[in-house]
């Protein structure tokens, strides 16, 4: 016999918390035993759509989670549903109920039992069916946390395939809970459950259908709601609808082919498959941090390494690339991070970015914050007990003392300071003891644009010092003030930056005619684009003497800092030109059909060999290529300096770029305009110098070995040239 709705309602009144365990038992020990109450729907409402999922699965074991003392287990059993297991936490309706059905339904099972913490192996059940279990632990009071727990427990004994089945007055806090928890890897449905005609101020009942299927597979919900249909509640209706409507919005983006960015619970929900499974290639997008459970929120990226056959330092690491990093091709690209994933030798990597909120706190603080949120993304990897380890660029810079700082409306924010480098695994050689003076653009990150070696004055010119007089005392004491530094200098037999040496190594391309211009005493003319420290052209005038060059340069504060801190000096032989780059090559370019006897500006005969040098930094690292400027390789460029070369002579360009996509595309326009091209790949950096010519006058081409060999003997300074001139290829 069921309990009447007036009676019900009555009774209702002595529950004050719909979560509690002894409110339960008082309820269901002050209404009594012997008959059912029924939440919600009745069975005959129920029945039809509850049997079109069942009737195929008349062996199926079923699980009703807070079942109170409903009469929904009776009605399936004595349709042959059998295999029913009924869990309530309330010890008086477990034991009312047991009693009623012991021995007319034996083979019916009652469980004294938790749904939010269930004592049932996983994948234990083909159905489960929720009759205002979910909607009794979701009180907006509580929140959702009783929700949360409950339903993980459902999800984890529920079988693959099979389906959970819940009744439910949809509320939207419910609703919300609902379709973000089965978002990823269920197959979900949704339809109204008839209500009585003469009662329509009654509350709707939905039935709400979700069937455990692949992990990370989004479907759009599947409504069985009809606006036209008549509901006992059709604002309700509607609020559902709506909530719907937006709700496969939301999936459709995740099955639209884009970057969606997911929040930590969404992968933990299955959104991108099984966390604890390496997949080799995925790569998603998410958000680690919540209000309240963190300091911060961090955007990053999950990366499983494509190549899992090699081998790995880390099973997972994690990356951390500082704000002002993060619009560069390595970090902001999709195959800049797989370049990273490589470097980093860990099967999993998580590349978080770092913004603004992050500026102003200590980087411990923020892999402190990192730690436990990282930690539910980390792979099952039973031989790797380890903490997982964090990874970060750094300069390795051991000491630094900043000269100069100043912001240019061309260059941006530079840096000049002095540097000691630490020690590389416990190496105490020399170079961790020499000091450098580095001139650092900001605006590329950290970029060292050039490195210079700081050596003291030697003994003789200290003797010469002391053997002068001072003018006066006050000039001693500013001498006392800066102590040693003021005996320390530029040395500009020193090449800081090694793809510089490779510069150097790839004129052996043109060993003989250098050599022929020294032997005759002709000046060879060299153009450099890009100035930056001066510490190219200042170590080319010094050491291969017979070159005439110019350095054009845009940034006049550029040539300021060269010249105040890393001693750059003008003469004769060396001389600098302010303007853009581009301009100044495209005014100096010959016609093609130059004649032998036609003469360039400044009286340079047009078919004396000529050196083109272009060494500048990109100010935009989005398109992946950092050196040079995109137009320094469009085709209009390139075609002026084949002119600017005129019958002969070398093309140079310092490239940075790890994209092998761009990389291939300033070949192909290269070779496009020159008939001969080289590369000189640089194997410990990003750099490559390409060298190009149009003509084979003064190329050498069969004997490289025996060209260095000439170039070395002319050279001032002592330079390696024996082991780049082995990485030097043709390109074909």
């Amino acid at each position: 016999m069921a309990t009447s709705p007036a009676a019900g309602a009555a009774i209702l009144g002595t529950l004050n918390d719909f979560t509690s365990q002894k409110n339960w038992d008082k309820f269901f020990a002050i209404r009594g035993v012997g008959d059912s109450f029924e939440w919600y729907a009745e069975w005959p409402q129920i029945q039809a759509p509850l049997l079109s999922l069942l009737l195929e699965e008349e062996g199926a074991d079923i699980l009703v989670p807070g079942c109170g003392s409903s009469a929904l287990s009776e009605q399936l059993y004595d349709l042959g549903f059998r295999r029913i297991t009924n869990v309530d936490f309330s010890r008086v309706i477990v034991a009312d109920m047991l009693r009623r059905h012991a021995r007319v339904r034996p083979e019916m099972r009652w469980r004294v039992m938790d749904m939010t913490n269930m004592q049932f192996p996983d994948e234990s059940f083909d159905f489960i069916l929720d009759k205002g279990g979910l909607d009794a632990l979701m009180e907006p009071e509580v929140g959702m946390e009783l929700g949360m727990k409950y339903l993980n427990e459902a999800k984890r004994v529920l079988k693959s395939g099979g389906k959970f089945v819940c009744f439910t007055l949809a509320e939207s806090h419910v609703l919300a809970l609902l379709f973000s928890e089965f978002r990823f890897g269920w197959d979900m449905s949704i339809q109204a459950i008839a209500g009585e005609p003469s009662n329509k101020s009654a509350f709707q009942t939905f039935m709400v259908v979700m069937a455990k299927g692949k992990m990370g597979v989004v479907h759009t919900i599947k409504s069985l709601l009809d606006q036209s249909a008549k509901y006992c509640n059709m604002a309700q209706a509607k609020v559902v609808i709506h909530a719907l409507q937006n709700e496969n919005r939301i999936r459709e983006s995740h099955t639209s082919g884009g970057d969606i960015l997911f929040s930590l619970q969404d992968l933990q929900l299955g959104a991108i498959g099984d966390l604890n499974v390496i997949v080799p290639g995925r790569r998603r997008h998410l958000i680690l941090g919540e209000q309240g459970s963190s300091l911060y929120c961090y955007k990053a990226v999950l990366l499983d390494s494509k190549n899992q056959t090699g081998a790995f330092v880390y099973h997972c690491g994690v990356f951390i690339v500082p704000k002002a990093r993060a619009q560069e091709w390595l970090f902001a690209s999709e195959e800049g991070q797989w370049h990273v994933v490589e470097s980093a030798k860990a099967a999993r990597l998580i590349m978080v970015f770092l913004d603004r909120r992050h500026m102003d706190s200590d980087i411990d603080v923020i892999k402190k914050d990192l730690s436990p949120l990282v930690k539910d993304l980390e792979p099952e990897y039973p031989e790797e007990a380890d903490p997982i380890p964090f990874m970060m660029a750094s300069d390795g810079v051991k000491q630094r003392d900043i000269l100069h700082e100043v912001t240019s409306e061309i260059t941006g924010p530079m840096v000049v300071e002095d540097v000691v480098y630490e020690s590389v695994d416990g190496d105490q050689s020399c170079m961790s003891e020499k000091m450098f003076r580095r001139l650092v653009f900001k605006r590329s990150s950290g970029l060292v644009q050039s490195e210079a070696l700081l050596i003291r004055e030697s003994p003789s010119d200290e003797t010469d010092n002391k053997n002068k007089k001072s003018s006066t005392a006050s000039k001693k004491k500013r001498s006392h003030k800066k102590g040693s530094k003021s005996s320390l200098r530029i040395d500009h037999s020193y090449l800081g930056s090694s793809y510089h040496s490779s510069i150097i190594c790839g004129l052996s391309l043109i060993a003989s005619a250098l050599s022929n211009a020294a032997s005759s005493g002709e000046k060879v003319s060299t153009t450099i684009v890009g100035l930056g420290a001066g510490c190219l052209p200042m170590f080319l005038r010094g050491c291969l003497p017979y070159l005439d060059i110019e350095v054009v340069e845009l940034d006049p504060i550029i040539e300021e800092v060269a010249k105040k801190y890393f001693g750059f000096s003008m003469d004769e032989q060396l001389k600098v030109h302010l303007g853009d780059g581009i301009r100044f090559i495209e005014e100096k370019a010959v016609p093609d059909h130059s004649a032998l006897t036609h003469s360039v500006p400044n009286g340079k005969d047009s078919n004396a060999v000529r050196i083109l040098i272009v060494d500048v930094d990109s100010s935009d690292l989005s398109s992946g290529l950092s050196c040079p400027p995109a137009n320094f390789v469009e085709d209009h460029f390139l075609t002026s300096a084949k002119k600017f070369l005129s019958a002969g002579g070398l093309f140079v360009i310092n490239l940075v770029v790890r994209s092998s996509t761009v990389r291939e595309m300033v070949v192909s326009r290269l070779k496009a305009v020159f008939e001969h091209l080289y590369s000189l790949q640089l194997e410990e950096d990003v750099n490559e110098v390409l060298f190009a010519s149009s003509s084979e006058r003064y190329l050498e081409i069969d004997h490289l070995d025996g060209a260095a060999t000439k170039l070395k003997a002319m050279l001032k300074f002592p330079v390696d040239l024996e082991s780049d001139i082995q990485n030097l290829q043709k390109l074909q």
